[in-house]
């Protein structure tokens, strides 16, 4: 079940950048995957394009991370990190929870 969601705050929890906090941009629920802005940056070798006018050279941009590695980060929990479970508000709706702090995620919220 994909817990993490366009938008969210995430913290690489293992790999090169572990401890790197940044938003989420797309989520890619086939590969299990998530891209994270600023974080897992690739320089790819790009031809010149006559169709589209692009130029080529050497192009920096972020390349997906897996979910696995990811976690959510929630403002009061001691480390910052969280699972996630849901629960059912009084409008009938499902909401994101994190376990720690008991309390609701937020999209898109920084420290």
């Amino acid at each position: 079940m994909q817990r993490i969601k366009k938008g969210d705050l995430v913290r690489i929890i293992s790999g090169e950048e572990t401890s790197k906090e940044g938003i989420v941009l797309s989520v890619i629920p086939k590969k299990q995957s998530a891209i994270v802005e600023g974080l897992n940056i690739v320089k790819i070798h790009q031809k010149p394009d006559q169709k589209n006018k692009n130029k080529g050279g050497i192009i920096s941009k972020e390349a997906p991370i897996k979910l696995s590695k990811l976690a959510i980060v929630s403002a009061k929990a001691p480390q910052g990190i969280s699972k996630i479970s849901y629960r059912i508000d009084k409008n009938n709706k499902k909401v994101r929870i994190a376990k720690k702090t008991n309390t609701e995620v937020v999209v898109g919220k920084k420290k």
